[in-house]
């Protein structure tokens, strides 16, 4: 009965993510970048090589970091021109005259960057690769999508968005997780509402995605699971028990509790805002006594968080 009870929290609290967008992803994968140029208008061009070796040029504009929530207005996005200039300015050959001023990139330290610079603007456009639709559950991957590499790129100048997160002992101390808040220029982030299946129906919605070092699930990382951030507050929480695989998942044997040596979140920045990642360690039994120092920060960070207060 009690190992039915920490299923059951489990699902609720780590629900499946599938194909979500986070930040402004290329809409191909895979791909082999072999340049990102900025002008003085404001515009990127990024020209790269499909996995099918197709050459592609490719225009982003139109956004610059990213809006608090609001339930009545969208959040920034890029525009996209796929033909090189023919969509914007009906000129196929507009790449040619692309006139870049990209100066050296020296903006903040950045995961899985690819390619960064500077515009004139003195702002900042950045691409980085990321695996995002790894399988939960630390399975290794069996459909093609799940190893893609998707790019990212970024328009940002500022303040970028805070990751907290923090180890935890939860569930009487039986198992570990973890804990935090997602916030951007002191607001949290988070969307107003979902599908069933944990995916954002708005541009406001993210999702985190926990991988764990080392652990029950085999050596190197692996992803855990993938959550969203909770509204009005921006909060998660996450404990490493017991699971069921999700449908569809090539075997629905009870997947060990796989907390490692490490664990490390990463989620898409809100608006056109970098991806960010934050990693803690795991905890050990030299930690049992942290209990109510976790506890204490725990109170402070999830306040107003009533999802998680089990996890406490």
């Amino acid at each position: 009965m009690r190992l039915l009870l920490v299923l059951l929290v489990a699902l609720f609290s780590a629900v499946a993510v599938v194909p979500a967008t986070a930040s402004e992803p290329l809409q191909d994968a895979n791909v082999t970048l072999l340049s990102l140029k900025v002008n003085g208008k404001g515009e990127a061009l990024l020209t790269y090589r499909r996995a099918d070796g197709r050459l592609r040029r490719v225009l982003a504009w139109g956004a610059i970091n990213a809006r608090a929530p609001s339930a009545d207005v969208p959040q920034v996005r890029f525009r996209w021109d796929y033909a090189g200039g023919w969509g914007k300015y009906r000129n196929g050959k507009y790449w040619r005259s692309f006139k870049n001023r990209c100066r050296p990139y020296d903006g903040p330290p950045l995961p899985m960057l690819v390619a960064a610079c500077k515009a004139p603007d003195g702002t900042y456009w950045t691409v980085q690769s990321w695996q995002r639709r790894l399988p939960l559950l630390g399975f290794d991957p069996w459909l093609p999508h799940h190893t893609n590499w998707e790019f990212h790129v970024a328009h940002f100048v500022g303040e970028l968005p805070r990751l907290e997160l923090h180890p935890n002992w939860t569930h009487d101390g039986r198992w570990q997780g973890v804990f935090g808040r997602y916030s951007y220029l002191g607001q949290p982030v988070f969307g107003y509402g979902s599908t069933a299946k944990g995916v954002p129906k708005d541009k406001y919605g993210r999702n985190l995605y926990i991988d764990t070092l080392n652990s029950a699930y085999g050596a190197g990382w692996r992803r855990e699971s993938g959550i969203l951030t909770h509204r009005g507050t921006g909060t998660f929480c996450h404990s490493f028990v017991p699971q069921r695989p999700f449908a569809g998942y090539p075997s629905q044997q009870v997947r060990p509790a796989a907390a490692g040596e490490r664990h490390r979140v990463t989620v898409g920045g809100p608006g056109v805002t970098p991806i960010i990642q934050a990693e803690v360690a795991g905890l050990t039994e030299a930690d049992r006594g942290r209990d109510g120092e976790f506890n204490s920060v725990f109170d402070q960070v999830m306040a107003g968080d009533r999802i998680c207060a089990g996890e406490r």
